[in-house]
């Protein structure tokens, strides 16, 4: 099994679990809201279905040696295609778009897992890399769709455990610049129950969280993995068993981390 199999793998799953959740939703419900703030369920899917579309063409450029990245230009027409469809439509093409972009990765040989560089939005990644965007985009928003029609939902476990790996590069590429301003400098220690594992959040000139326990911490973050990943995400709830104790508030976490 290469790097990428694990993150292939993992989106494999993540689409299974939300298809089965969307399958038998009507109309009406497939146009509720979703956890991701303006949008619908239904709104959500073609929002996964877009960028399995998208991503399934800039897999085959670099299969071809392409290196051009995406470009707005090229970009407009397809969400526009999606926007004018139906919540019904949304789900259906969500599913045919996925299923393609699932196949080709499929496809790829393991002999170019590690040569085979994608042109994505973030520059030319090798395919370890590129799928760990794509899980990062599926599981989270596979979530908003699932945590509205089931309060207790969440990320599952295998998901939890692969997308805290590249934690640090969610942290410094959505973090709120003005709450970053106000609240540096912090050396919050994160505290996880579920696994056990002690980190560093580091809130300076930028935000970085580091695998391993801070020294003179200021503050104190305890909870289990998956809601403090949720919080990264932007998707912390007030429910969430999540703790902060001193110099920072949860209010003052969930104000650096908006999500996207």
């Amino acid at each position: 099994m290469t790097a990428a199999d694990r993150w292939i793998g993992a989106l494999h799953d993540s689409s299974k679990r939300l298809g089965h959740a969307v399958a038998d939703l009507p109309p009406d419900r497939l146009a509720e809201a979703s956890f991701a703030e303006g949008w619908s369920i239904g709104q959500v899917l073609s929002h996964l279905g877009s960028g399995a579309e998208i991503s399934t063409a800039l897999v085959e450029r670099g299969l071809k040696g392409d290196a051009r990245g995406p470009v707005r230009e090229e970009l407009l027409p397809v969400w526009e295609r999606w926007d004018a469809m139906s919540p019904v439509e949304q789900r259906a093409a969500w599913r045919e778009a996925d299923e393609r972009h699932l196949a080709l990765l499929d496809s790829v040989d393991p002999g170019q897992h590690t040569s085979l560089r994608v042109p994505y939005f973030a520059g030319l990644l090798d395919l370890a890399s590129y799928a760990g965007y794509r899980l990062s985009e599926q599981a989270v928003h596979a979530w908003d769709v699932m945590v509205a029609l089931d309060e207790r939902a969440v990320l599952a476990a295998p998901d939890v455990a692969l997308l805290w790996e590249r934690i640090d590069l969610v942290a410094t590429r959505f973090r709120n610049a003005d709450a970053l301003t106000r609240l540096a400098p912090q050396r919050v220690q994160v505290q996880l129950t579920d696994p056990r594992q002690t980190l560093l959040l580091d809130i300076d000139t930028e935000v970085h969280l580091y695998p391993t326990p801070p020294t003179d911490p200021t503050a104190l973050l305890t909870g289990p993995a998956e809601s403090a990943l949720r919080l990264v995400y932007g998707r912390n709830r007030l429910q969430d068993p999540l703790t902060a104790t001193g110099s920072i508030t949860l209010d003052d976490l969930r104000t650096l981390f908006p999500g996207f």
